[in-house]
C-alpha cells in the first residue's frame, strides 16, 4: 500500500504538493533547510501549509538541472526553510550560472554584489507600495478564517509602513463567465494537449542512459509501477502526438501567457508598485483523501505562467493549528525586493511556532 505524507501541524491533513515530503521534514526539524521544485505551486505549497518560507525565483536564476522535468519552461528548484533568513542563506548558494541549465545565463550580471542577505531588514516595510490582488478569494469557496487572516496581515502591512493599492485589479486575473480568459489560456497546460512532459521525460532518461530503469515515459506506463492516481494523467500526456512548440493549436496558450505577463507588468508600473500580495492557499489544508473540498490554490495562477518570483511566508492559523501563507510577487529579477518585504513581514509578525507532533530542535 502506498504512504502518504502526514502534515506535522495536524496528522490527517496534506501537505499539498510534489515537494511536501521535504516541506513536512523541515518543519518537523527533521532537517534545518530543504530544496524543492516548483511547476505551478511544489515550493510555495507546501511550504504555506507547513508554515514555511517557500521561494519559486525567476526563471533562469535558479538552475533546473538535476530536477526531473514536468514542463521546463515552468520547472524551478528553491529552497523552503524556516525562516526568511535561512532561505537566503541557500538562495546566495544556489543562484547564478550553471553550465549545467543554459537558461541561468540569463542570471549573469544580475546577482547584488553583497549577496541577497544585504536585503535583509526589519524595517523593510517602510515605504513599501504593494497591491492587494483580492480577486483570488472565491466569496463561495474561500474559508472565512484565511480570509480573516489576510485581512489581519494587510493590516500588518499598513501599520509598518507600507502603503496599500487595495483592491488591485487585474483583468487578465479576475473570474470570467465568457470566453477563456487570457490567465484560462496561459495557465499550465501539464497533462493536456499541449503539455510537454512526454518529449522532456524522454529526453531526460535518454540522458541518464544506463542509470534509469526505465527509458521513456512509455516503458513506465507498461511496467506498471506507479500510483494509480497519476495513471491517467500519464496515459493522457503519453498520448500528446508532438512537441507544443510544433503544434499550431498550443498558440494560444503561448499568447495567453504574453497576455498575464504583460497585464501585471502594467500593474505594477501603473501604480508604482512594490510587489503584490495575496493568500498563498485561500482554504486550510485538506484532510488526506479529501479530493471533493474546495483547494483554493493561488500559489500557481500568477507566478508559474508568468515566470514571475513569489515567495511565501507564515500568515499565522486557522481552525486552531492548520497553517496559512502570505505571498508576495515581485517583477523578474526582483528577489532582493522580495526578500526584504516578506523579512520584516516576518520579523514584525513572528507567526511561526513549531508543530506540537515532533520535538524543537536542541541547541
Amino acid at each position: 500500500m502506498p504512504g502518504y505524507t502526514k502534515n506535522p501541524y495536524a496528522l490527517d491533513r496534506v501537505t499539498a504538493g510534489s515537494s511536501g515530503g521535504t516541506a513536512a521534514a523541515v518543519a518537523a526539524n527533521f532537517g534545518a533547510v530543504g530544496l524543492g521544485s516548483d511547476t505551478e505551486n511544489s515550493i510555495r505549497g507546501p511550504a504555506a501549509f507547513t508554515s514555511l518560507v517557500g521561494i519559486r525565483s525567476t526563471m533562469g536564476l535558479t538552475s533546473r538541472a538535476g530536477i526531473v522535468p514536468l514542463d521546463l519552461d515552468r520547472d524551478i528548484g528553491g529552497p523552503m526553510t524556516r525562516t526568511v533568513a535561512d532561505a537566503v542563506a541557500v538562495f546566495d548558494v544556489i543562484a547564478g550560472p550553471d553550465s549545467n541549465d543554459p537558461v541561468t545565463a540569463e542570471s549573469k550580471g544580475r546577482l547584488p554584489a553583497h549577496g541577497y542577505a544585504s536585503f535583509l531588514s526589519k524595517n523593510g516595510l517602510q515605504g513599501a507600495r504593494i497591491g492587494v490582488i483580492r480577486s483570488v478569494l472565491n466569496p463561495k469557496t474561500a474559508d472565512a478564517d484565511v480570509v480573516r487572516l489576510f485581512d489581519l496581515a494587510i493590516a500588518d502591512l499598513r501599520a509598518h509602513g507600507t502603503e496599500l493599492v487595495d483592491p488591485l485589479v487585474i483583468a487578465e486575473l479576475q473570474p470570467s463567465n465568457t470566453a477563456p480568459s487570457a490567465y484560462r489560456r496561459g495557465e499550465s497546460m501539464v497533462w493536456s494537449q499541449c503539455s510537454p512532459f512526454k518529449f522532456e521525460l524522454n529526453e531526460y532518461l535518454a540522458a541518464l542512459k544506463d542509470r534509469a530503469p526505465y527509458h521513456s515515459l512509455n516503458e513506465i506506463l507498461a511496467s506498471r509501477k506507479f500510483h494509480p492516481s497519476v495513471g491517467q494523467y500519464m496515459q493522457r500526456a503519453d498520448e500528446v502526438p508532438r512537441p507544443p512548440h510544433e503544434d499550431p493549436a498550443c498558440e494560444p496558450v503561448r499568447e495567453g501567457v504574453r497576455e498575464i505577463q504583460a497585464a501585471v507588468l502594467k500593474a505594477f508600473a501603473d501604480h508604482k508598485l512594490d510587489a503584490v500580495v495575496y493568500p498563498s492557499w485561500s482554504n486550510p489544508p485538506r484532510l488526506i483523501g479529501d479530493l471533493n473540498s474546495p483547494a483554493g490554490l493561488n500559489s500557481g495562477r500568477i507566478a508559474s505562467p508568468t515566470g514571475f518570483p513569489a515567495i511565501t511566508v507564515p500568515m499565522g492559523y486557522v481552525h486552531g493549528s492548520l497553517p496559512s501563507g502570505l505571498e508576495f510577487l515581485g517583477t523578474p529579477w526582483s528577489e532582493g525586493t522580495l526578500f526584504r518585504l516578506a523579512f520584516a513581514y516576518e520579523q514584525s509578525s513572528h507567526h511561526r511556532k513549531s508543530p506540537s507532533s515532533t520535538p524543537p530542535l536542541r541547541h
